[in-house]
């Protein structure tokens, strides 16, 4: 399972372009599309503009980030299609703002090694969330391998039927991390 969010990402590793029947120009929009999510930055903002248009200046207040900066990562996001501009409006002082929605691309988008990029975002997520309004599980298994590529496919289908089903419009914003790796043991001391 290597999906993510419906600000998500997906696993995988970026063709190169040198080989029979690649389309130099699909394999140079793949890398950038890599590039552009390999920030937990600017998974935090797909994610903060996936249920509602927000401006670069929302953007850059909830993130405490310089405008400046924060356009930069609206505009990578915009020009690998990640986001999508809305209708302009009217501010609060009466400049014109842009309101951008994350378009949910990103779900089956392949980024090489994503699993620190993730938990990263995560963590950044969930700093000075209380404790009480976590829920997280733990589990340890012991599975050969038809049994863990059916767990994956089962979590996997799970998410996406989730996120195919679109946004509640009672419910409140949540996310989910779900990360399935090997135990790593330590060598015994005798």
């Amino acid at each position: 399972m290597t999906s993510v969010d419906a600000a998500s990402v997906g696993g995988g590793t970026v063709a190169a372009a040198d080989g029979p029947g690649v389309d130099p120009v699909s394999d140079q929009l793949a890398q950038a599309r890599a590039r552009a999510l390999s920030s937990p930055l600017r998974l935090r903002i797909l994610r903060f503009c996936l249920h509602e248009g927000r401006t670069n200046r929302e953007i850059a207040a909830e993130f405490a980030l310089n405008p400046g900066t924060s356009l930069h990562h609206v505009r990578t996001l915009l020009d690998t299609g990640f986001l999508i501009a809305g209708e302009g409006r009217r501010g609060r002082r009466g400049a014109r703002e842009i309101p951008y929605r994350a378009t949910g691309r990103s779900w089956d988008t392949p980024v090489p090694d994503v699993g620190p990029i993730l938990l990263r975002a995560f963590v950044d997520e969930v700093e000075g969330v209380p404790p009480a309004d976590l829920a997280i599980a733990r589990l340890g298994l012991k599975l050969n391998p038809a049994s863990e590529q059916e767990l994956h496919r089962r979590l996997d289908a799970l998410l996406t039927e989730f996120k195919d089903r679109g946004p509640d419009a009672d419910g409140r914003p949540v996310g989910v991390m779900v990360a399935i790796h090997p135990e790593r043991r330590r060598p015994t001391q005798s």
